[in-house]
């Protein structure tokens, strides 16, 4: 473990822990010597850590301290550069300007001798399957969901047959070979799964569907239990 990722760890540790720690117990649980971690603490003390030592009752990190939100250990790294690449990989353009955004943002901001782990991942989604065609602007979709609006779109079934629904939009489910759109459907009066690479034209009505999102994945989740997952609307 590098010493930075270490020094994240022992504040983690003391934020858990509402009785004070003693030197040994960190130790133990960070594997290291008490000679390391004493070194640690003056290290959190010179960077301004509000970490308390009591002679012969342990450590105690001061109520309210938090860390800088951009505070992470090569773990938390590597899983945001694997689902970041992934992203940028499999979601729509304006998705996959985002995670490569977002990789962008955060090198920059952790210290220098992080930023290989996430510039240089040793982590990366391999697919050997074809990238999903859509012919709408993904951001359009996901801001509707974001919003609880409702959506207009022309959809195109597995036998060619097309048709004009009204539907509320709840998530994007992201499979192997295929994006769905999981929605309340006006037409059919029911929970309905449309493929992103099926829909033909998709508009935003702006306006607000009438029942709350998460109350109508509830139902969603429940109806699936009953029937089994459901397959792509027709």
């Amino acid at each position: 473990m590098r010493r930075t990722e270490r020094l994240f760890q022992i504040i983690q540790i003391l934020r858990s822990r509402r009785a004070p720690v003693t030197g040994r117990a960190l130790a133990d649980e960070l594997e290291i010597s008490l000679r390391t971690l004493y070194r640690d603490m003056a290290e959190l003390a010179a960077q301004r850590v509000p970490v308390r030592g009591e002679a012969g009752t342990g450590y105690i990190l001061d109520a309210g301290y938090d860390m800088p939100p951009l505070m992470l250990t090569a773990d938390e790294l590597e899983a945001a550069a694997l689902g970041a690449a992934w992203v940028a990989a499999q979601g729509d353009p304006s998705l996959a300007r985002g995670a490569r955004d977002l990789v962008a943002k955060i090198s920059s901001a952790i210290p220098p001798e992080l930023r290989p782990i996430i510039l240089d991942a040793g982590l990366r989604p391999v697919s050997f399957k074809p990238r999903i065609h859509e012919t709408f602007e993904g951001e359009n979709l996901r801001s509707a969901i974001r919003d609880g609006v409702k959506l207009a779109i022309v959809y195109k079934d597995g036998e060619g047959r097309r048709s004009a629904r009204v539907v509320w939009p709840l998530f994007i489910a992201y499979m192997d070979e295929v994006r769905i759109i999981v929605a309340w459907c006006e037409t059919r009066q029911d929970f309905r799964h449309f493929r992103t690479d099926r829909v033909q034209s998709l508009d935003r009505l702006e306006e607000v569907y009438p029942e709350r999102r998460s109350r109508l994945i509830s139902k969603w989740k429940a109806q699936q239990m009953k029937s089994g997952y459901g397959r792509p609307s027709s």
